[in-house]
């Protein structure tokens, strides 16, 4: 016999993902689906025929107890003092440090079966082992534990090639014998592992992962936007498949952001349901099954917000997402049209959010816009744009507006439409900071009336003072055009902006002999450049002041 002095359990130390309890069952599952796999790769390394390999759970409800056996490559009795004596083992509280402060550390450990085993006393009062290594002439062995640091070895006779496990439940964990919660564990954790599972003596894992698949011969019930089936081994070892869904998302789905919907397994045993670290929020419409076996199985959820090793994997599926949608937005412009109008906001969204600037160019790659070059309805990349650009020209000039009508009918457009103006290594700038006020020198008004002589500066000055104080609160500031370099006004805050040289502005003039319609024609302004920014959806409420203009226009005459 052996044993280990006795000591104390650790079991508050356990990370999140272990202290659920029916953590202990796909542990266990995963702890002989790993030995399989070693027995596999030793066989076929021998060229030794492979014999049965399979997984049998045996819940039994009378007993209260729940067994699991596997085909694998066994033990030898080093290997089950060493496993066994985790709980004893001196260093057991440094291990279970290690797995819940160093989420790469813990790799190391995955599918042991000491993890199994220490999982099993979450549930268990009294643990049997039954063991014999896979090779000719080994000796069987059977050990027991209660989980307070005293565990027994001996030789068994009549042990087959293979590790049985027998857990005897506590009083208040006896449900875990029930066979339909272990079918539903199974069902939802284990369903994919490699070999043969039974449950009862019934097969559960019938279905095959899809991610395993060949990409051509699988198919999805709702026949989603687009699919993709995706699969490397650098540098990190991923297997996966995402859906666009077809159905554009709701206003509401929008609004209160769509639920991740990315399933993430390790080992083929489910880890996550809904995985929202595995990609950022802007690919939140993503539905997805990733794979990747440089993932612990005991990564806990805070650990996952927290790990090096998460946050490369959302690197490198982000950048292999981006780069799909672009060649589909080549391969088929009209098709790709059709999900830009329904995911469009969330690229959006990315580039607001997105902290990194080559990620923003890349995730700007995939937006469309209206050009001024182009007739309406037909939209460009910026890539596109940038080359139909002159040689020589640095910056491209963008106009926020609802609608192309609007854009092309606000006075910043007016002012930059004979000037042929960058996204790849050039500047983006916005036309309501960069207006060339000397377009207005020459020209006549859409309306017909000359330009008028420019205000001197005292005038504008005075002008602009009096502008202010008559709009009050429904501005946050009056300017001279082309005198600020400052971003797009705020929407609901907007400053006005004013041309001195345009021939409305002689409304100065009639500050002192007739303020009464000086202050109507200034609110006129106000409402007329709100409604050219495309601000304003019923215009009704200005009729009244219109009408009160047209009376006073027919007094004068």
């Amino acid at each position: 016999m052996s044993s280990r002095p006795k000591q104390r359990n650790f079991w508050t130390s356990l990370p999140v993902a272990c202290t659920q309890k029916k953590v202990f069952i796909w542990e266990l599952i995963s702890s002989a689906s790993h030995a399989l796999e070693k027995l596999h790769h030793k066989l076929v390394s021998d060229g030794q025929a492979l014999p049965e390999m399979e997984i049998h759970l045996q819940p039994d409800a009378k007993k209260g107890t729940i067994t699991i056996q596997g085909t694998g490559i066994g033990m030898t009795q080093e290997e089950l003092v060493s496993n066994l004596g985790t709980i004893a083992r001196p260093g057991s509280k440094a291990f279970l440090d290690a797995l819940q402060n160093q989420a790469e550390a813990s790799s190391k450990i995955i599918g042991q079966f000491g993890v199994g085993f220490y999982s099993a006393f979450m549930v268990a009062d009294r643990v049997e082992v039954y063991s014999r290594l896979a090779s000719p002439g080994c000796l069987g062995y059977q050990g027991f534990s209660d989980g307070s640091g005293v565990f027994e070895i001996g030789e068994s006779l009549g042990v087959r090639t293979e590790t049985k496990i027998i857990i005897h439940l506590k009083s208040d964990c006896r449900e875990f014998a029930s066979e339909a919660l272990v079918r539903d564990v199974v069902t939802k954790y284990s369903n994919f592992v490699s070999f043969p599972l039974y449950l009862n003596g019934r097969r559960m894992n019938t279905l095959q992962a899809i991610w395993m698949m060949d990409p051509k011969l699988t198919r999805s019930p709702a026949t989603p936007c687009y699919t993709l089936h995706y699969k490397t081994v650098a540098p990190l070892n991923i297997r996966s498949v995402f859906y666009v869904p077809d159905a554009k998302p709701s206003v509401f789905d929008v609004s209160r952001k769509l639920d991740s919907s990315i399933a993430l397994y390790s080992l083929k045993v489910l880890i996550q349901t809904k995985a929202t670290d595995i990609l950022p929020k802007w690919l939140c419409f993503i539905r997805a099954v990733v794979v990747s076996e440089d993932i612990p199985l005991n990564l806990s959820r805070e650990l996952l917000q927290e790990s090096a090793l998460i946050r490369k994997l959302r690197d490198v599926l982000q950048q292999r997402l981006i780069k799909f949608l672009v060649y589909q937005s080549k391969k088929d412009a009209e098709k790709y049209a059709k999900f830009l109008e329904d995911y469009g906001l969330f690229m959006r969204e990315g580039i607001v959010t997105t902290a990194e600037q080559e990620v923003k160019e890349d995730i700007a790659k995939l937006l469309r816009y209206e050009s001024s070059a182009l007739p309406a309805g037909q939209l460009t990349s910026l890539l596109e744009y940038a080359n139909r650009m002159r040689v020589g020209t640095r910056n491209t000039y963008y106009l926020c507006a609802p609608s192309r009508h609007l854009a092309e009918h606000s006075p910043y457009y007016e002012a930059m439409k004979q000037k042929d103006t960058e996204f790849d290594k050039k500047k983006l700038i916005s036309v309501e900071t960069d207006i060339i006020v000397d377009h207005y020198k020459e020209e006549r008004f859409k309306d017909g009336s000359p330009a008028a002589e420019r205000l001197s500066e005292k005038e504008t000055e005075d002008l602009i003072a009096w502008m202010r104080n008559v709009l009050g609160s429904r501005v946050t500031n009056v300017k001279q055009l082309a005198k600020t370099q400052e971003g797009r006004a705020q929407l609901l805050q907007p400053t006005l902006e004013i041309n001195p040289r345009h021939a409305l502005m002689k409304l100065n003039q009639l500050q002192a002999s007739e303020p009464g319609l000086a202050q109507l024609l200034v609110d006129q302004i106000y409402e007329n450049a709100v409604i050219a920014a495309g601000l304003v959806d019923d215009p009704r409420a200005m009729v009244g002041r219109l009408n009160e203009l047209l009376v006073k226009t027919l007094e004068r005459h």
